[in-house]
């Protein structure tokens, strides 16, 4: 079957030229192929159709079944005495909402996360910080100022599951470098290697790392640096969990990317972790690097923002009341991190080992690879009540692990553990 293409010539339907899938038309002389329009873009073209696992904690919730969720990251949920009225005088102090639209962000805000990086004695200058909506607003903003569509740029594994959709949608590659473990986390330079190719703009690190909560050493960045200059990359820190470190820095770890000028890089932040905010939408991407290369940078990020102008006027008004209120919360969740890391020597003597870990929101329990990752976990449903992350949603190298976040109720935290440890003694 021909469709027509305006006046000119006619236009064949077929799956090489739409992209869709057949079925069969009836007409007077036989049945022809007839493609449907594939109307969607590309980059969407992935699913998520419910699984085994997904449906039987569907129906436990349904039916009211008690659960302890060890996967909840939400601090306007873990914690009993959120602030809630706090944030909403801050906002209701508010009595100046003109509108005065700032690319980068308004001037005051940003001095603001200057001097919040200050009293961490980090050097941030007001100038070199862009604001945005989200952390995930300013990976599509880098992605779109460091890639052309099919250009790559380097995640580390294990990691966020997010990274491959964010990229797609901005028709970007991601490849994938090697964290290892050999009792501690560390960067297997040798995978980045292998993963660079002409096509590579930017090497990923979130620092410290979900879910390994490996902070980057000073000698991981001296080496990143080195291979950012030679093969003219950018680097892109992820630091939204700088804030949690799980014990005072020993001297050897990075906290942010922010003063190391060798190479461009650019260092994320944002309310939903720094303060406890996730429902705030502010987030921020510090530039760092030659200063030419940051005027760059910082201009066609103007551009890029300009574009869209995602920041609310509100919250950059009311943001130093709300990082004095986050402050409060950060002490709460620091406090919860704690108290949840010291009950992981329920697991003392037992089948599941704890990986060792530096910082951040989740810890990483081995597990006896007698069985998959989705049989353990769904055991641990069905026979215990307890909701937890299997290893593989954050591409483990191998099974079989298992993921808990630390801000959990540390009630149900150190339940969830005696009943792991309970299934784990009955295999």
């Amino acid at each position: 079957m021909w469709i027509g293409a305006g006046s000119g010539n006619p236009v064949p339907c077929g799956a090489s030229f739409w992209g869709g899938a057949p079925f069969f038309l009836a007409s007077t002389s036989a049945a022809v192929p007839l493609y449907v329009l594939n109307r969607f873009s590309e980059r969407l073209a992935w699913s998520t159709p419910s699984n085994p696992y997904s449906l039987l904690l569907q129906e436990k919730r349904q039916a009211g079944a008690r659960l302890l969720d060890l996967t909840t990251a939400n601090p306007t949920e873990a914690f009993p005495g959120y602030p809630h009225q706090d944030i909403a005088r801050a906002y209701g102090a508010l009595s100046d909402f003109r509108y005065e639209p700032a690319a980068l962000g308004i001037m005051a805000a940003r001095q603001i996360i200057a001097a919040w990086y200050g009293a961490q004695g980090i050097p941030a200058e007001a100038h070199r910080i862009a604001l945005t909506a989200s952390t995930s607003e300013a990976y599509a903003v880098l992605f779109k100022l460091l890639c052309d569509s099919g250009d790559e740029i380097l995640i580390p594994y294990p990691s966020y599951p997010l990274f491959d959709y964010l990229a797609r949608a901005e028709a970007v590659k991601t490849t994938p470098y090697q964290l290892m473990y050999d009792g501690g986390w560390f960067m297997d330079f040798a995978s980045v290697q292998k993963a660079l190719s002409a096509r590579t703009k930017a090497i990923v690190v979130v620092n410290p790392n979900n879910p390994t909560g490996s902070f980057l050493k000073h000698h991981e960045a001296r080496k990143l640096a080195l291979l950012a200059e030679q093969h003219e990359l950018a680097l892109i820190s992820d630091e939204v969990f700088m804030s949690y470190p799980a014990a005072i820095s020993s001297g050897r770890q990075v906290r942010s990317l922010i003063g190391h000028n060798d190479v461009l890089s650019f260092s994320l932040n944002g309310l939903s972790k720094a303060a406890g905010m996730p429902q705030m939408k502010l987030g921020w991407i510090a530039v760092n690097g030659p200063q030419k290369d940051v005027d760059s940078a910082l201009a066609k990020l103007e551009l890029l923002l300009d574009s869209y102008l995602s920041v609310a006027t509100p919250v950059q008004a009311a943001l130093a009341e709300l990082l004095q209120i986050g402050a409060g919360i950060q002490l709460k969740i620091d406090s919860r991190l704690r108290q949840n890391r010291a009950a992981l020597a329920i697991l003392n003597n037992s089948a599941v080992e704890p990986l060792a870990s530096e910082g951040g929101w989740s810890a990483i329990l081995q597990i006896p690879s007698i069985r998959t990752e989705e049989d353990w976990i769904t055991k641990l449903l069905a026979e215990e009540g307890v909701v937890v992350q299997p290893g593989y949603f954050y591409d483990m190298a191998k099974e079989a692990f298992i993921v808990l976040s630390l801000i959990a109720s540390p009630a149900d935290f150190a339940e969830g553990l005696h009943k792991l440890i309970r299934l784990a003694g009955r295999c």
